[in-house]
């Protein structure tokens, strides 16, 4: 009989966290810019198309997030977690040797279904040991170090290309897999309380999901973060013909996204500082109406023809801050009231968020037009009905801490 293994301390466990929940990220973003080599040698004719290597992971990483959560309600998350990672791995290797434009968006759709695996239940292995404030504490946290993927992804990617073939990219994040993998297998114990799993039944599948699909509070939340994720994966359709096509600076790509992503980092750790004091509910709030408005006066700036590369980076910048500052809390808020089902919930809320977020940002970046008034346009409208979806779910009550019955 096997010893049974080690539960991390505080500071390990939120570190294993990010990098579990950094797969995600360096599978999207160390893709930005290879998109144009990897479109020139598998024959890809019609450049808005490469869009589909980002959008294929995103969709299957959406439809995976459906069952992963109530499979592990009843088996626990540790097992499905290692399942998931070395999936990523052994997906991560058919991409590097796929031979046409489909058989990698098959390959990534595949490689996005092992991913949301392991990003699903990383938080769920979180609802299962905090809640409220504290578990947004720590997904902040875990957050701060989760975010030096995305500026640190394009510059491994463009530093790949550089040196051996876009494929070796792959191949990168099928060892990165492995190594998560042998850390969850030596440190993370399972997290569930046995008495919490819950039997695969017609009955129970239905009672579970209607307890997260008539909680006000869960539905609302969900909603608004659908919108929030269709605005930002339509920047992460668009970022590199931007860089490429309006700004005629495809080199500055990794760095410039480097500094938009940099204040998602210190987003995430301010608000891991004063999440307690202040509440959830007012924070997310207000950074979603900055959302919007920035993104309202980027479009008119876009209109007005007078767009330069340096007010593009800074405007995205503070956006992806205020979308930190939203998705930190509003994912919190989402699972406050339906932690019994916190696995089930998860899937749903993140299925959902995901399926149509990506849907509504890849026909973002299908309206790219060699200009950026697509992406900014229609990113004020989601950020509007984003703060539409919460001011119903709370009742027309904003900005307060208080507590919506469900």
């Amino acid at each position: 009989m096997s010893a049974p293994v080690r539960a991390p301390g505080r500071v390990e466990f939120i570190t294993l966290v990010a990098g579990i929940m950094m797969v995600v990220a360096f599978a999207i973003d160390s893709m930005l810019p290879a998109l144009p080599a990897i479109a020139h040698t598998l024959g890809v004719t019609i450049p808005n198309h490469q869009q589909f290597v980002i959008t294929a992971f995103m969709i299957g990483f959406g439809i995976s997030q459906f069952f992963v959560g109530t499979l592990s309600d009843l088996y626990g998350r540790r097992g499905l977690m290692l399942g998931s990672l070395i999936g990523y791995s052994i997906f991560s290797l058919a991409a590097a040797i796929a031979p046409t434009f489909e058989l990698l968006l098959l390959a990534r759709f595949a490689q996005g279904t092992a991913a949301a695996g392991a990003r699903v239940l990383v938080v769920s292995v979180v609802r299962d040991q905090f809640e409220g404030r504290a578990m947004a504490q720590v997904m902040s946290l875990a957050s701060v170090v989760f975010m030096a993927a995305p500026i640190l992804a394009p510059t491994m990617g463009a530093l790949i290309i550089s040196i051996a073939p876009w494929r070796w990219i792959f191949i990168v994040l099928a060892v990165v897999g492995v190594i998560l993998w042998t850390w969850v297998f030596l440190r993370l114990p399972e997290t569930q309380d046995v008495q919490n799993r819950k039997a695969i039944s017609r009955a129970q599948v239905f009672e579970s999901f209607g307890t997260v699909l008539s909680d006000r509070q869960s539905i609302g939340y969900t909603i608004a973060m659908t919108f929030m994720t269709g605005a930002v994966f339509g920047f992460l359709n668009s970022v590199q013909q931007i860089f490429d096509q309006v700004f005629r600076h495809p080199q500055f790509l990794a760095g410039g996204f480097a500094v938009m992503a940099s204040t998602m980092a210190v987003a995430s750790l301010v608000n891991s500082r004063i999440v307690m004091r202040w509440g959830m509910r007012p924070i997310g709030h207000y950074a979603l109406v900055g959302f919007t408005l920035v993104a309202g006066m980027h479009g008119l700036v876009a209109l007005s023809g007078h767009e330069t590369l340096v007010g593009f980076i800074v405007m995205q910048a503070t956006m992806m801050g205020c979308f930190a500052l939203v998705v930190g809390n509003f994912g919190a808020l989402a699972m406050e009231h339906v932690g019994e089902v916190a696995g089930t919930a998860s899937s749903v809320q993140g299925s959902f968020s995901t399926i149509l977020g990506a849907a509504g940002g890849g026909l973002v970046g299908q309206f790219f037009n060699g200009s950026t008034v697509p992406l900014y346009l229609a990113s004020t409208l989601f950020g509007a009905a984003a703060l539409a979806a919460v001011y119903i779910a709370e009742r027309g009550k904003l900005f307060t801490s208080h507590v919506v019955a469900a």
